[in-house]
């Protein structure tokens, strides 16, 4: 009888003093099961980073003209509940661009967006979807990886098949997160970031933390 008291209430209390710190369990099973974890593993944005990303870079492409690439990158992104996409919408808002409703638009998760705007195709992504529809981001290639190594995600924009721009964001890590990555290493728990982000500007991150 002991033991069928102690065990639901001491459950009741550890979810709920978690809860007022911010930390949900899905059941008792899981804080239950969380005694016999070796890793943790966490999200990058908004977890880790505070999930505001700011643009920083806007490289464009010969031949083409950076306020018509932002617009048009802008306009697809309008239509995206991103993070990152919100970003670049800033950014071409401040500038007094004026956005243009896309025609089409479809959010690829891990890859990007794609869509059509006044008749032309746009695509917004990361390099490995552009390699995947055979797009060559050759021309910008050394200035992706030079923002990479500063911790910066790239992408690039496209249209109508060609790299037109390439676009890097940033996102400030949270205040604590370095703290707490640090205080469950000295847990002896091995510590994982989980992100979309190109491999240098997940590397960035992760050393910063």
């Amino acid at each position: 009888c002991a033991l069928g008291l102690a065990t639901p209430m001491s459950i009741m209390v550890g979810t709920g003093r978690a809860a007022e710190l911010g930390v949900l369990f899905r059941n008792g099973a899981a804080l239950q099961a969380l005694r016999d974890a070796k890793v943790v593993a966490f999200d990058k944005t908004g977890t880790l980073t505070e999930g505001r990303p700011a643009l920083t870079d806007f490289v464009v492409a010969p031949g083409f003209e950076a306020d018509t690439v932002l617009g048009l990158a802008a306009s697809v992104e309008s239509r995206s509940e991103h993070p990152v996409a919100r970003s670049i919408v800033d950014a071409a808002l401040k500038r007094g661009l004026t956005l243009i409703p896309p025609d089409r638009f479809e959010a690829l998760p891990g890859h990007g967006v794609e869509g059509s705007v006044g008749g032309r195709k746009v695509i917004v992504g990361a390099r490995r979807h552009m390699d995947k529809l055979g797009i060559s981001g050759d021309d910008l290639a050394e200035a992706a990886s030079r923002l990479e190594g500063t911790g910066k995600s790239p992408l690039y924009v496209a249209v109508e098949g060609r790299i037109a721009a390439l676009v890097a964001v940033s996102d400030p890590i949270k205040a604590g997160a370095a703290e707490a990555v640090s205080a469950l290493k000295a847990q002896g728990l091995v510590v994982a970031m989980v992100t979309g982000d190109a491999q240098g500007a997940a590397s960035g991150v992760a050393a910063r933390l």
